[in-house]
């Protein structure tokens, strides 16, 4: 026994054992020292970015501001298990994948592949772009950076847990986030008092304006003014349906002598109407009763025609067709001309006045409108008895019209009341070159100057016309003789009614006047109109 002891503690065998020993501490030691495998490679490679869909805030509702979060909330300490202890089932197991720990990317503290700068993709997950234009300004930063995750660290180990850094952001994945419109600043006091000035001013010319319109002194006013213009602008188919000029007091002298004319002539009906264009001095000698018109029925035509030509509803250069139904025998060229020969429409007029032309008249007719038309425009000018009844020739006299009605007309031309001025010089100076001179114009002396219009029938013959005397003074004369057929002493008593007249205004006195006061010449004019109605 002694001597195993002593065997066993010989000096070689110590020293062997404490080199064992040794070299056990200094292993143990380098153990302690040594990091585990994985975990300083961890710490150098680069974290991959955060490719987990972010929460996308839904437009109109604004996020709410995490609560920050301690790190025992986000990572759970897990306690490690104790031999025959029960597992709790609020504590999170710890899953620790098998892996190489010798492979370069692996993460030591999640445990799972990392890719490197070279392995991750070039284009990243596009994200939908949101409306964030309705967050707060606060939000921006939570907006543009998202929730920053962080890594745990593994379990048992000393060291720190590593933050990751935010993913990078692209400057277009920046502008997709930005607010489309920017939010609107409160506008100032300034701005809203400019608006309430700039509304009051425009109520008040508004109500200014309504103001001025409703008051009666203004609206009178403009009444006045408005006055004169429209009588300058008056239409000449506005006429006064009475006596167009006003008459004074009819002529004994001429009453006396029409009366010994008739008397001298008793199977003729003359009526006679004239008038002093200067005093309104009459003759009336049954001038109300109605005649057969004959070709005297042209001269209101030839005023409709100028009344139109003033409208402008017709053109003295349109061209006017002669149609077969308009030709007609009697006075006038134009009948033996061929059918569809145009003419245009003051040729077609002066050539029914000049030559009393019946094709050229039936052709006027037409274009005015028929003479249904031309009747309702002749009762608008005050002629009670002018009517066409038949397209010329009227041998038959159905187209009737009175001596006063010619005698009117010719004065609201003479006025300028139906025709403008410059229509009226045409119609007169139409009138003044009339070939038919057998009659009114056989009465008047050297120098008288008459526009007129003969009518010619069997049954009936007539002459209307406005006499300029050489001394200035105008009188208006028409004359209508019934008489036995083609009788020729009619042509006489029209020639001496026209050289009565003549005479009566040639001598050198007074004619009478309308201030004259009732006296004797007032009995004698009753007088004379007591002894017509016994005439008649």
């Amino acid at each position: 026994m002694a001597a195993s002891r002593d065997k066993r503690h010989q000096p070689e065998d110590l020293e062997m054992e404490q080199g064992q020993r040794d070299r056990l501490r200094i292993r143990r030691r380098r153990n302690q020292q040594k990091p585990l495998i994985g975990q300083e490679e961890s710490r150098k490679l680069p974290q991959p970015p955060d490719l987990r869909p972010q929460a996308i805030p839904v437009r109109g509702q604004i996020p709410r501001k995490p609560k920050p979060q301690s790190v025992s909330r986000i990572l759970p300490q897990v306690q490690p298990l104790q031999p025959g202890s029960e597992l709790n089932p609020q504590q999170p197991k710890l899953r620790i994948p098998r892996t190489n720990p010798f492979s370069p990317n692996v993460d030591a503290g999640r445990r799972r592949t990392v890719r490197t700068p070279i392995e991750a993709p070039a284009f990243p997950r596009p994200k939908q772009q949101v409306d964030t234009s309705n967050l707060r300004p606060s939000n921006k930063r939570l907006r543009m950076g998202g929730t920053i995750p962080v890594t745990p660290a593994p379990v048992g180990t000393g060291t720190r847990r590593v933050r990751q850094a935010p993913a990078s952001v692209s400057p277009q994945s920046k502008k997709a986030r930005s607010p489309r419109h920017s939010q609107k600043r409160p506008l100032s006091p300034f701005i809203h008092i400019i608006r309430l000035l700039i509304l009051g001013i425009g109520i008040g010319a508004i109500v200014g304006t309504l103001l001025s319109a409703l008051n009666p002194a203004t609206q009178a006013s403009d009444k006045v003014k408005e006055t004169p213009k429209a009588e300058v602008q008056e239409s000449p188919s506005e006429v006064n349906t009475g006596t167009p000029l006003a008459l004074s007091q009819e002529i004994p002298e001429l009453k006396a002598q029409m009366q010994t004319l008739a008397a001298e002539h008793p199977t003729l009906q003359p009526g006679v109407f004239l008038v002093d264009m200067d005093t309104g001095a009459y003759l009336d000698w049954q001038s109300n009763a109605t005649f057969a018109s004959a070709s005297t029925i042209k001269v209101p035509i030839l005023v409709a025609f100028f009344q139109d030509v003033d409208e402008g509803k017709i053109r003295l250069d349109e061209p006017l067709t002669m149609q077969p139904e308009m030709i007609a025998a009697g006075s006038g060229d134009l009948q033996y001309k061929q059918a569809g020969t145009q003419y245009t429409a003051l040729e077609v007029a002066t050539k029914m006045i000049i030559i009393s032309d019946n094709t050229a008249t039936n052709m006027l007719i037409t274009r005015l409108g028929g003479a249904a038309v031309l009747n309702a425009r002749f009762r608008e000018w005050g002629l009670s008895a002018t009517s066409i009844n038949s397209p010329l020739p009227d041998v038959e006299g159905t187209n009737t019209t009175s001596p006063k009605d010619l005698g009117n007309l010719m004065s609201l031309v003479n006025q300028g009341k139906l025709v403008s001025l410059r229509s009226r010089d045409r119609l007169l100076d139409i009138m003044q070159r009339t070939q038919t001179n057998s009659l009114l114009p056989q009465g008047l002396g050297a120098g008288a100057i008459i526009a007129h219009k003969t009518g010619n029938i069997g049954s009936l013959l007539a002459d209307v016309g406005l006499v300029d005397m050489p001394t200035g003074k105008r009188y208006l004369v028409a004359v209508m003789v019934k008489r036995p057929h083609n009788d020729a002493t009619a042509e006489e008593l029209i020639r001496q009614i026209s050289r009565t007249v003549y005479d009566y205004f040639n001598q050198p006195r007074v004619t009478p006047s309308t201030t004259l006061t009732p006296s004797e010449g007032t009995a004698t004019i009753s007088q004379s109109l007591t002894s017509e109605d016994s005439v008649n």
